[in-house]
């Protein structure tokens, strides 16, 4: 029987109007001390710019929606206002 492997149904692609993380209002920003490493941040990420080994987050593509912080079980992930310091 063979493993099935998990891959979000979407890649971050450059659009025609460059790079999407442009206009975010909130960036979500990972506590990795508090991360269980459950990759639910990486399973919601609508725009698929988590990576799963470290959940690093992409910030040149990530749109701030933040599911990743609304569906971490432990609060690992927090959502702050751009121009502010985590």
């Amino acid at each position: 029987m063979t493993k099935e492997v998990l891959q979000p149904l979407a890649k971050p692609v450059y659009g025609a109007g460059g790079p999407t993380g442009t206009w975010r209002s909130q960036r979500p920003v990972l506590d990795k001390e508090k991360c269980t490493g459950c990759l639910l941040c990486w399973i919601y990420c609508p725009e698929a710019v988590i990576a799963r080994e470290d959940r690093a987050i992409d910030y040149e593509y990530c749109k701030g929606c933040g599911l990743c912080a609304r569906e971490c079980p432990v609060g690992a992930i927090a959502m702050i206002r751009e121009g502010e310091e985590a």
